[in-house]
């Protein structure tokens, strides 16, 4: 990798720490070039501004959810055991990747859900993807399928259970959140392959 790139990295590393701890407005470029040792003037050799920065963030945001949650899981069978997984890992990424600020994705989804433009569209089109791959494994379950709705149910409580392990982690100090929310999900699971998601 060269030096740039290596740059370019650890700034985004360093702005993605700041949203997730202060969201993606309060996450100053000042404070971004400081602690990666750059002038303010050093960074935009590196973006052109700090849009540009701000949708890089939010894509590399993005990947990382990916590379850490889903592409662990490409070598198990679909359904249930690949969801299985998906959902360890999915508090995991909360639990020890962002253990100090909490998952920068509920950060930006907070942050823009009601502000219109090209950072909303992208983190929205991570997340149908998201979403569409999700349900795809809950159809996958069992035979004959689970319908679209049933799956959509699916990961509907799925991703429900996961946002209720995070809230019950850290603002809730509960030392129980991740046994309680695996509980939950397998119970969900034993459902759908009974056709009741």
């Amino acid at each position: 990798m060269r030096k740039g790139d290596v740059t370019r990295a650890r700034i985004l590393d360093e702005a993605a720490r700041q949203v997730a701890a202060r969201g993606l407005t309060a996450a100053s470029l000042g404070d971004v070039a400081v602690a990666v040792g750059l002038s303010k003037s050093g960074l935009f050799k590196h973006f052109d501004s700090k849009e540009a920065m701000q949708l890089a963030v939010v894509e590399q945001v993005q990947q990382r959810f990916t590379d850490f949650i889903w592409t662990p899981t490409l070598d198990l069978p679909h359904g249930r055991p690949r969801l299985e997984a998906v959902f360890d890992r999915w508090l995991d990424w909360s639990e020890s990747e962002w253990s100090e600020h909490g998952c920068p994705i509920v950060s930006l989804s907070v942050e823009l859900d009601d502000q219109p433009g090209p950072l909303r569209d992208q983190l929205q089109k991570g997340m149908l993807q998201w979403r569409r791959t999700l349900v795809r494994e809950f159809m996958a379950m069992r035979y004959p399928p689970l319908s679209e709705p049933e799956a959509q149910s699916g990961y509907f409580q799925m991703k429900s259970f996961v946002l209720g392990h995070s809230e019950a982690r850290r603002l809730m100090g509960d030392p129980d959140a991740r046994r309680s929310a695996r509980a939950a999900f397998h119970a969900l699971l034993d459902r759908a392959e009974k056709g009741a998601a």
